[in-house]
């Protein structure tokens, strides 16, 4: 029975804990939509970001967060093809645009905030991306580190360069962008790391079979 007792406790706990954090994030919700001066409170959060090494399996990440917190089903990750390596921005149009053809072709939910990770630059890479497919309106947001990239010193860029503002270090909406900025540069090293071990993992082998295969100089002489 004492067992029984510790193990309700522990599911109250794990409860109490869970119904806490949801509550947190909505908070954090709200906060955004009063400091993007927006109508009604998102509902849906897309952020993307890129990760390389110096132009190295170069992947984009794409990280969903909703009121109750993050929705992993929904991430994505893009391998970048066909680009020049470390051209951020040419890696971010064509993440971009892999993602959004699909709401063209009806397929997927369109964001209520879409965020990119970095400053003028590459929110003007996903307006005209946004354009070039004819996607419906919808907020962006542009998040830039600051001089010192010290988080709390972000600079934000709100639907293009002209609205550039920042927010209290401890500002709940400030909070919500850096977690789903953080978890986007994280999923995006993840893949990227996997990436390239995948990459180095497959030369190495080929150059061993390479290395078995090849004639030896005295087949050469012998054939």
């Amino acid at each position: 029975r004492q067992r029984q007792m510790c193990i309700r406790d522990s599911a109250e706990q794990a409860l109490g804990a869970r119904l806490a954090n949801r509550e947190h994030m909505a908070g954090r919700f709200d906060a955004l939509a009063e400091a993007l001066g927006m109508d009604e409170v998102p509902q849906r959060l897309e952020c993307f970001d890129i990760s390389h090494s110096s132009g190295e399996a170069t992947v984009a990440s794409c990280v969903v967060f909703g009121p109750e917190g993050p929705l992993k089903s929904d991430y994505r990750r893009y391998n970048i093809e066909g680009v020049t390596g470390g051209d951020d921005y040419a890696a971010m149009h064509q993440a971009l645009t892999r993602r959004f053809s699909k709401v063209r072709q009806n397929e997927g939910k369109l964001p209520d905030i879409l965020l990119v990770d970095g400053g003028k630059g590459q929110l003007a890479m996903a307006r005209e991306v946004l354009t070039e497919l004819d996607v419906p309106p919808l907020t962006l947001l542009g998040v830039a580190k600051g001089t010192t990239r010290k988080p709390g010193l972000e600079t934000l860029y709100l639907n293009d360069a002209a609205h550039e503002f920042t927010l209290p270090g401890n500002s709940p909406a400030l909070h919500l962008i850096q977690q789903i900025r953080d978890e986007s540069h994280r999923f995006a090293i993840t893949g990227h790391r996997a990436r390239r071990g995948k990459a180095r993992r497959t030369s190495s082998l080929e150059e061993v079979c390479l290395l078995y295969t090849s004639p030896s100089p005295r087949d050469k002489r012998q054939s």
